[in-house]
This record gives C-alpha cells, sequence and structure tokens, in this order.
C-alpha cells in the first residue's frame, strides 16, 4: 500500500505539529512496507530524502490580491502535484492541510485519476476563517460556517471595531455593484461576505469530495457533524508520539527547588506565551523559572519575540532559549517540573502535550480544545478555566510551588501511545477505502 501525504510544508523549512506528525507516520508506513512519500508546496519543484523518505516539492503561485485568498485553489500548485501523482501512483492520497496551494483542486486531480483520498483536520485553519475558532477572539466557536457572522468575526480579528465589523459582515456584494470601481482594501472589506462564501464553498467541497475525514478530537467530529458531514466518513484517530521516549528514572527534583516551567512552541499570539509571562509578573517573588523554547516563522513571528521580550524585560525568570529540533523536545521537557501551554485558540492536540507526558512530565494548561481532552485537572495536570486571564494563571503557577502538588502530578502521568499504533489505524482506512469497503469507521483508542 503506497501512500502519499500532502502537509502544509516540510523539511529543511521550519516545520509545526503537522510536519512532525507528517513524517513520523511517512517513516512508520515504511517501516512496515508500506512506502510513503511526502509532496509538498514550496518555492520550486525539487526532490530529495528526508529521513530516507522520498520527498517532492512543488511550486505554488503568489498571492497577489487578497481576494485570492479565498477562491477555489492554485492551479500551478495542483498542476505541479498532478505530475506527482503520475510519477509516484500512489494508492492512496493523505491530505494533511487546506491552503491555496493544498487546495481541493489536489482532491480532484488524485479523483480523476481513480485515487481515493483522506483528509486529516489538524488545526481550526481548515474551517475557520479567522483560524482560530474562538469567537471574537474570546470564546470558543460551535464551528458552523455561517457567512455573516464568520465575516465579522474575521474582520474583528484583522481590528475592526466590532460593530462595524458586524455591519460590513452582514452586506451582501450584491447590494455594492454601484461601488464596482473602488479597489484595493476598501474593495475588499466592502465584498468581504461574498469572499467569506467562497472560501466556505470551497471548504464544503472539500469535506464532500474526500472519501474519509480524520478528527483528532471530539471537538473536531461534532464540528464536522455540524457542517453536515456524515458520521460515517469521519475517523476518529487520536494524536501518538511521533519519536522515541526518553528514559524515565530521572532523579527527582527537590520540593525546595525552583519551579522549572518550560514553554515549547510557534512564537504567535495564539500560543499565549504573553500571558504566561504577565501571570509571572503578578507573583515576582515565586520560586519559578520559565525556560522559553520559541519557533520563529516570518516576520510575524519575529515581531512576537521582539513583543514577549520587552514584555519580560527585568524578569531574569524568563529565559529565552533557542528553539529544539523536535526529536530533542522530549529529553528537553524532561529537564523541568512542569510544561505549560497556555493556548488561546482551539488546539487539536498539541503534540507537546504527549511529549510532556512521555517525558513523565505534568502540563499546566488552558482549559480548551484538545488540550482539555488530553489533560486530566488535579491529576497528570492542571486545567486553566478563564484561560484568558493572567490572574487565573498566575493561581495555578502558586499551586505548582505547593509542598507536594507537583510530584502529586508527576505520579499520575502515564506514557502516551506511539505512531505504530495511528499506523496500524490508517492502514485500516487506506484498506478500506481502496477495497471500497463501507465498513463502521474506525475509532481510536490513543489518549
Amino acid at each position: 500500500m503506497k501512500s502519499l501525504h500532502v502537509p502544509f510544508g516540510f523539511y529543511p523549512d521550519v516545520v509545526g505539529g503537522t510536519e512532525v506528525y507528517v513524517a513520523a507516520l511517512a517513516q512508520s508506513l515504511t517501516r512496515q512496507n508500506h512506502p510513503a512519500v511526502i509532496a509538498a508546496p514550496g518555492n520550486a519543484a525539487m526532490q530529495y530524502l528526508h529521513e530516507g523518505v522520498p520527498v517532492h516539492r512543488f511550486a505554488h503561485d503568489r498571492v497577489t490580491h487578497a481576494a485570492e485568498l479565498y477562491d477555489e485553489g492554485d492551479h500551478t500548485a495542483a498542476d505541479g502535484f498532478s505530475r506527482i501523482l503520475d510519477r509516484e501512483q500512489p494508492d492512496v492520497v493523505h491530505l494533511h492541510a487546506f491552503t491555496r496551494a493544498c487546495s481541493v483542486l489536489l482532491v480532484r486531480r488524485a479523483r480523476a485519476r481513480g485515487i481515493p483520498v483522506v483528509f486529516t483536520y489538524h488545526t481550526p485553519t481548515v474551517s475557520c476563517a479567522r483560524g482560530t475558532l474562538m469567537q471574537w477572539g474570546k470564546t470558543p466557536c460551535d464551528g458552523t460556517m455561517q457567512v455573516s457572522r464568520c465575516a465579522a468575526c474575521t474582520l474583528e480579528g484583522h481590528g475592526m471595531p466590532k460593530l462595524l465589523a458586524q455591519l460590513f459582515g452582514h452586506l451582501p456584494a450584491s447590494a455594492l455593484a454601484a461601488s464596482a470601481n473602488l479597489n484595493g482594501r476598501g474593495w475588499t472589506v466592502l465584498r468581504f461576505s461574498s469572499l467569506i462564501r467562497r472560501q466556505h464553498d470551497a471548504t464544503k467541497a472539500l469535506l464532500n469530495e474526500v472519501d474519509r475525514i480524520v478528527a483528532f478530537r471530539e471537538w473536531v467530529r461534532t464540528l464536522l457533524i455540524a457542517n453536515g458531514v456524515p458520521d460515517s466518513k469521519i475517523v476518529s484517530s487520536r494524536h501518538a508520539l511521533c519519536h522515541p521516549m526518553s528514559p524515565r528514572d530521572r532523579e527527582p527534583r527537590r520540593e525546595s527547588d525552583p519551579l522549572r516551567i518550560a514553554f515549547l512552541g510557534r512564537l504567535d499570539p495564539t500560543k499565549g506565551l504573553e500571558i504566561l509571562i504577565r501571570a509571572l509578573q503578578l507573583i515576582p517573588r515565586a520560586l519559578i523559572t520559565l525556560d522559553v523554547f520559541g519557533a520563529v516563522q516570518g516576520s510575524g513571528g519575529q515581531q512576537e519575540l521582539t513583543r514577549v521580550r520587552q514584555l519580560a524585560d527585568g524578569d531574569a525568570r524568563v529565559r529565552f532559549k533557542p528553539p529544539v529540533d523536535s526529536a530533542s523536545v522530549i529529553e528537553t521537557i524532561a529537564a523541568h517540573d512542569v510544561l505549560a501551554v497556555p493556548s488561546q485558540w482551539m488546539e487539536t492536540g498539541p503534540l507537546v502535550v504527549l511529549e510532556a507526558f512521555a517525558a513523565g512530565v505534568p502540563v499546566v494548561g488552558s482549559a480548551l480544545g484538545g488540550i482539555a481532552e488530553l489533560v486530566a485537572d488535579n491529576v497528570n495536570g492542571l486545567l486553566v478555566d478563564d484561560f484568558r486571564s493572567p490572574r487565573a494563571w498566575a493561581a495555578a503557577l502558586t499551586r505548582l510551588c505547593e509542598p507536594g502538588v507537583r510530584q502529586s502530578l508527576r505520579a499520575n502521568v502515564h506514557e502516551p501511545a506511539t505512531m505504530e499504533h495511528v499506523t496500524n489505524e490508517m492502514l485500516g482506512i487506506y484498506e478500506a477505502i481502496t477495497t471500497g469497503s463501507k465498513d463502521a469507521p474506525v475509532v481510536s483508542s490513543v489518549a
């Protein structure tokens, strides 16, 4: 069974959790004698090996108009992908991203060749124009795609006042025919509801045309059903550990030692590092150190690094360190007492929580999305209900400094499942769709 996997990007570029997952899945499939190939957007067409797995990069057009972000997809990327399909001739395509380059056009190119397609919902950007599934940036959204609501929320996320965003979100493009001479940003704002409708149409086409959809979390399954996806098309398959576990026989740290907290992840406001730093500032005398292993992606990541460095200036407890490669994450976390995951958006993982558990380290995280499904409050970690509040985070960090708390939580951390389990699930899905089986979808037992 030969599979071709399509993530957002790939090594040697800066990667995120999706690419780490895809690389590990491809390697595991190959070890089980089911060859896997990676095809990802890139600056130019090229081919190389990554840890023994063949990788193809296909070129895509640069976006020149904002409206292009909301159309059906990039035909240049689809043409390049078609050439990869003809060269590799996979039995199944597994799409792990939904962007202008990784669009429904790729699904159609595969299906035109008789190749079935699996799609994994990795991030909220699949169906949420704002990208976070947080309505008005504050509360979890039910994810139902409604044009006026989504347009207004997205405009507000770009800085427009809420009342004005609601006005433009409800404004139909048909009412603006007299303004056809407008161009630039003003015209984009005026016709934003029509652009969101186009994006929703493309998303619904993707969900309709793929053969199976993999959901990492129950909230993803619920969202998909709310948007008309048949339950029989959805497969629940949990995240699993992508790298070997570290030894867990470390000498326990003394309770009198400062609490060592690790933060690992992409530097972006949605990851909540600012709230964590502000929480520390509320408890200036607490014996705590925060090691920030932040990955910078693009100019936005550099701006966020500058911002949080300025925010933490003067607090020697906050230490900014170089990001670590994915193979070193578990060992890095193992040198700390707790992992902090203050995400401010709906995570489908996050993978870093499983990596903390593999290191035997408890997690303090936002009571939100996948974090709330992985962390059992007061068992293997702490959940912060008021996740937007630095004061609530300060209270959670203070509690971790209390005698016996971190040791009790650590004792309840259990090793997560490995990628081999997920690989067997994926092979079951591939077998079902290539043979035309209508069996009920697999339900994962991975935590």
